[in-house]
This record gives C-alpha cells, structure tokens and sequence, in this order.
C-alpha cells in the first residue's frame, strides 16, 4: 500500500494533507448545516473561505506539539541533561 502515490504524498504531507481533510470536512458541515438560510453566493465564497482559513489555524495550531524538529529534540535533551548533571552544566 505504500507504492500508492497518494499514500506517500499523505506520508510525507502530514499538515497539509490534514489541513485538506479538516477543511473538506468542516465545508461539509457547513454547507449541510446552512443549506436552507438563504445566503447570497457571495456569503457563501466568504463562509467557506473562513471556514477552510479557519481549519488551517486548526491544524497550525495543533502542529505546535509536534516533536518533528530535531533543533526542538535538541533542546530537550540539553535541558534533561543539565537537570541530571548540574555541576557540569555550568
């Protein structure tokens, strides 16, 4: 399954490819939702862009926990290590 050049792009796309799926999911909701308001199409265009803005934040935010970044790694195990050794750390 991971000769599947969309299961690779995912792979290597993790945000993105999350930012797609929240993105298409929240739309879904909100078209579903908001089908019988009676909105202009152009509320429509600003709703959906606001919502499609909105699920970038989302996984930005949550991206904010990753330990991907090795300079973070770093940092952590600098820190652990001053913590255990504290008269070489100075």
């Amino acid at each position: 399954m991971e000769n599947n050049s969309a299961v690779k792009w995912v792979t290597q796309h993790p945000r993105f490819s999350a930012w797609v799926v929240l993105a298409a999911g929240m739309v879904a909701l909100l078209v579903h939702e908001a089908r019988n308001v009676g909105l202009l199409p152009s509320q429509w265009v600003a709703l959906i862009v606001a919502t499609i803005l909105v699920a970038g934040a989302c996984i930005w935010i949550i991206s904010w926990e990753d330990k991907d970044n090795p300079e973070d790694e770093a940092e952590v195990s600098a820190s652990e290590t001053e913590e255990q050794d504290p008269e070489n750390a100075a």
